[in-house]
């Protein structure tokens, strides 16, 4: 991607947002000067990688397969006395976009509609190679359960959530139609280096060109940036 792209996507990230009447914390909009005036404070962002995160999944197709996303709140699977026991997120959609089918074998997560357009989700079960199944997949949606036959497409409302467990592959986006979507994400504490499994050819991270100064760096780029 290149970094005007990105640039783009942060300012009509934060337009949705407080259309939307949703605030994030302040480091989410300080600017490249203030992260550097705070670079001594910021370890435990740094550690537990919070703060804002784009990607094309290595597609070059970020209008088809990507999102914005913000990490509020996450902590780390080898070390509990550093940040908070669970992960909260914001998932930011234009429409159009989805996410890569993928897996986690580590955490288990609700995906919530908070607000915009509604949301189209297909699941698959996998095995503990990784290899898709056959398979109808069980599911809870706001502690109600419900069966699909994999793949199925289904879609979620505002206020409504689903509930992902490991090992279950999913494909997630806009309902056609239904305009930008803003989602949340509360699960177990999230490693996005170490538990995303892609069933497409994608990369968790896009590769950045630079064509113009950084507006907010991303969460895997404080080192390199600051």
């Amino acid at each position: 991607m290149k970094r005007s792209e990105i640039n783009a996507a942060l300012v009509w990230a934060k337009n949705l947002l407080e259309k939307n009447n949703i605030r994030l914390p302040d480091f989410a909009y300080w600017t490249m000067e203030d992260w550097k005036a705070h670079k001594g404070e910021i370890d435990q962002i740094k550690q537990t990688m919070l703060g804002w995160d784009i990607s094309d999944y290595g597609t070059g197709k970020f209008d088809e397969i990507g999102c914005v996303l913000f990490t509020v709140r996450n902590g780390l699977q080898n070390d509990p006395s550093v940040g908070v026991p669970y992960c909260e997120k914001y998932l930011l959609f234009k429409e159009g976009q989805r996410l890569p089918k993928h897996y986690h074998v580590y955490k288990t997560e609700d995906i919530i509609v908070h607000a915009g357009g509604e949301m189209d989700i297909q699941l698959f079960d996998t095995d503990a190679d990784g290899h898709e199944l056959q398979t109808p997949v069980q599911i809870y949606r706001d502690g109600i359960a419900h069966t699909y036959q994999p793949g199925e497409v289904f879609s979620v409302t505002a206020g409504n959530s689903v509930t992902l467990t490991p090992h279950m592959a999913h494909i997630f986006g806009t309902k056609a139609g239904t305009g930008d979507l803003i989602c949340g994400e509360v699960s177990r504490v999230n490693d996005d280096n170490t538990d995303n499994y892609f069933l497409e050819s994608t990369s968790r991270f896009a590769t950045i060109e630079e064509d113009e100064a950084p507006l907010h760096p991303l969460c895997n780029e404080y080192d390199r940036l600051l």
